[in-house]
């Protein structure tokens, strides 16, 4: 198998058409030789349907079903391990990153390199305030980050087999794709594209995602928000001791407090400080009790390369 094309999705029963229609043309020059495989992240509409009647006409598709809602980075991470080719090409099934860059993402791994992103250079159909998130978002990751993640990219990539297998190794439950690429290294480069806006369904990213996102990327892959609690504290020390200084004073002058708003401005402070602090380690924590606990990270329920649905446990 020389490639293999992996689709999560979720909810996604009226793109899969398109979708498998536009993917078709993209893998006709290598025939037998390409797979196309899309994930069933536990959806509530028609999606399944749609995969196994697509399957029905285009031999080379796949459809995985996970047995659950998992979310997008782990349906991702269940298309890879089920993916065969030597070159592995990841899209979403909304169709807003165009699988047609295929073709120069090829000539670019002809080249020798190992990962090539796609990177956003317009967005279209999204609102400002998603825009400006999204920007946030991975300038506030590599500023925290110890690893250098490429920014306005998504998951949109062709990666070599033994850039995939070495992300396959890391073993973490909290995934964070594009970010597990970039620490892995090998050659990698981006290709600039026009995000087309979004024609059917509706965003499976809506704010409350986008957070967890985000949090999963920071600590997954820096310990600088533990150092930055630190020295939360440290700030913390510094201005309780000028209060002291600020008080002792007061007695000394014998002028009396001017009255109970600083105090309640102080206690505000040092209570927020030590809940952000808290909050901070309580994330450590909880990746750390999620890994321990070394649960299976999905499971698959129906496969279409098997005759009778299937229980398949992984990544125990």
């Amino acid at each position: 198998m020389f490639l293999s094309v992996v689709v999560p999705c979720m909810n996604e029963q009226d793109a899969i058409p398109a979708l498998v229609a536009r993917l078709e043309v993209v893998i006709a020059p290598y025939k037998e030789r390409a797979e196309i495989i899309l994930v069933d992240d536990g959806s509530t509409d028609a999606t399944w349907d749609a995969i196994v009647a697509a399957q029905s006409r285009v031999p080379q598709l796949r459809g995985l079903r996970m047995s659950s809602n998992r979310g997008h980075q782990v349906a991702l991470t269940a298309g890879l391990e089920a993916a065969r080719g030597g070159r592995i090409f990841m899209l979403d099934a909304d169709l807003q990153d165009p699988p047609e860059l295929l073709a120069d993402m090829m000539a670019m791994m002809d080249r020798g390199y190992d990962v090539v992103y796609g990177s956003r250079r317009e967005r279209e159909g999204e609102t400002w305030f998603k825009r400006a998130s999204a920007s946030a978002f991975y300038r506030l990751l590599n500023l925290m980050s110890d690893v250098e993640i490429p920014r306005d990219t998504g998951d949109f990539r062709l990666v070599s087999r033994r850039a995939l297998d070495a992300v396959l190794a890391m073993p973490e439950k909290a995934r964070f794709v594009r970010g597990m690429f970039a620490w892995v290294g090998y050659r990698q480069i981006g290709i600039e594209y026009t995000r087309a806006a979004r024609t059917v369904g509706e965003t499976k990213y809506p704010l409350r995602k986008m957070i967890r996102l985000a949090m999963d990327a920071m600590t997954g892959f820096s310990t600088r928000p533990l150092r930055l609690a630190t020295r939360l504290s440290f700030v913390s020390l510094g201005v309780a001791a000028l209060m002291m200084i600020y008080v002792l004073h007061s007695m000394l002058a014998y002028q009396t407090v001017p009255g109970w708003a600083s105090v309640i401005v102080a206690i505000s402070a040092f209570s927020g400080v030590q809940l952000l602090t808290l909050g901070i380690l309580g994330e450590y924590i909880g990746r750390l009790y999620l890994e321990a606990k070394n649960r299976p990270l999905y499971f698959i329920s129906e496969d279409t390369e098997t005759p009778v649905p299937v229980q398949l446990k992984t990544r125990a």
